[in-house]
């Protein structure tokens, strides 16, 4: 395995994405490992709040192997899996031969204005450059009336059980992921990208800045993970 195996914090997409390749065979697998099946859970609280129909158009940014598209297509929704990981989107096109991936960075989208019904980002957000860049971008390409879903990591709201969470994360999913993963170094660097990523009400404000109205959250699994919502206004 060549290249640059681990991302840095500063998170430069080269990084980032060949991080990505290096772990695409297994990642679905090892997530599910290592989040004990919740990932599962996660996945349906998105495509609920996402509440894909029949003819829309849903972005699926940040996709992978477009494991998290699949509830949107079953839907009937018009589904497009973008990646910037060429890796991930090998494994998912010869899993999903049918689906339309994308090659496409958040910070720049390949896509013209006001094209899609829903975007949504699921475990992804966290790891585009610009996080303001990126919400802005997601806005740009939404319809007006339209609505974007993120689903991340977050802070856990009970004080106890963070502490937990935060010994799991940087002392037993290391290991975890040494024996689960192709890249267990490429995990490390997801343990410290949670922690150092904006808790529930900061990522709210970056949602509204970005011109997001509407803006609401709730948390999964006490606050292990947010699902975080916005409108784009409809006269926008």
């Amino acid at each position: 395995m060549g290249g640059v195996t681990r991302a840095s914090l500063d998170k430069q997409p080269h990084e980032v994405a060949s991080m990505f390749d290096d772990v695409a065979a297994n990642y679905d697998l090892t997530n599910d490992v290592l989040s004990l099946g919740q990932d599962r859970r996660w996945r349906k609280e998105v495509a609920k709040a996402v509440d894909a129909r029949p003819a829309q158009k849903v972005l699926d940014l940040a996709a992978g192997t477009a494991t998290s598209s699949q509830p949107f297509v079953r839907a009937g929704a018009y589904v497009v899996p973008c990646d910037f990981s060429l890796g991930m989107l090998r494994v998912g096109k010869e899993r999903h031969p049918w689906m339309p991936f994308t090659a496409g960075d958040g910070m720049k989208l390949p896509f013209r204005d006001d094209v899609f019904d829903a975007v949504t980002i699921s475990f992804g957000l966290r790891n585009i450059q610009d996080t303001e860049r990126a919400l802005s971008e997601l806005y740009r390409v939404t319809k007006p009336g339209g609505r974007v879903v993120i689903c991340e990591f977050s802070h856990p709201t009970w004080a106890p059980f963070r502490t937990v969470y935060e010994e799991y994360l940087m002392r037993a999913l290391p290991p975890v992921a040494r024996a689960v993963s192709s890249n267990p170094d490429a995990y490390v660097y997801l343990a410290e990208s949670i922690q150092s990523w904006p808790d529930q009400p900061a990522l709210a404000g970056l949602l509204q800045k970005a011109g997001w109205s509407k803006v609401a959250w709730r948390n999964l699994t006490g606050g292990i993970v947010a699902l975080h919502r916005g409108f784009k206004p409809a006269s926008a």
